[in-house]
């Protein structure tokens, strides 16, 4: 990371899914925790509909997945954990979603933003990309000029400017971070979500391949890649 990078103290994850942020950045997270750093996960939905087994319902579903990442945060590190219960599969980017998101942002003032990367070709899910677009706007110009949602300032919400926004699945990543020390606690923070993952079998070798694949021109054995995007100042 550069000098710049190293400097910033609070970061934001904005997810769709519960398991989104562990699968795509759980090794960069528990990293950035163990240096001192702030992290806050902002979980979008709660996955209500994310499985096979019919003998969930969404409430329960739901239930069960707020409570895994929960431990999954625990486990890396992180003491906070927002929950905006968007449905899952209903997201879209609407001035109301946006609101929020900037709501969290104006709460929180982190220096760098992570998300979903909306811009990857072919990017399946919708709740992904309606996340990750919503993300990028809301970071310049609205959560950063005090004309949009004064309801905020009213409130004592007062405007932020972010650092930086880094995208998570990107075809063209910039920013490779080193969790080779951290690779056991990302696997532990995924075997929280055992109505995902299950027992966890093949896990670990399955994204050890991914994560050295990732790091195969870095220093380093292991890593998690961004895209990042500079705001203005």
């Amino acid at each position: 990371m550069t000098e710049d990078q190293n400097a910033y103290q609070t970061y934001l994850w904005v997810v769709a899914h519960p398991d989104d942020a562990e699968f795509s950045s759980a090794g960069t997270i528990n990293r950035l925790a163990s240096e001192g750093k702030d992290i806050v996960i902002v979980q979008v939905t709660s996955g209500d509909r994310g499985t096979t087994d019919e003998s969930y319902t969404p409430e329960t579903l739901a239930q069960t997945r707020e409570a895994e990442e929960l431990e999954a945060a625990r486990r890396l590190g992180v003491h906070k954990v927002e929950f905006l219960r968007e449905g899952d599969g209903h997201v879209f980017p609407s001035v109301e979603f946006r609101e929020k998101i900037v709501r969290m942002i104006r709460t929180h003032k982190p220096d760098v933003i992570v998300t979903h990367d909306p811009f990857r070709p072919y990017a399946l899910h919708p709740d992904h990309r309606a996340v990750g677009i919503t993300a990028h706007d809301c970071v310049y110009p609205l959560a950063r000029d005090p004309l949009y949602f004064p309801e905020h300032k009213a409130a004592g919400i007062e405007p932020h400017k972010t650092a930086e926004i880094w995208y998570f699945g990107s075809e063209s990543p910039d920013l490779v971070i080193d969790i080779t020390d951290h690779f056991d606690a990302k696997i532990h923070a995924l075997l929280a979500h055992a109505s995902q993952v299950g027992d966890g079998d093949g896990l670990a070798e399955r994204l050890r391949e991914r994560q050295e694949e990732v790091a195969k021109d870095e220093p380093f054995t292991l890593g998690e890649a961004y895209k990042t995007v500079r705001m203005r100042r």
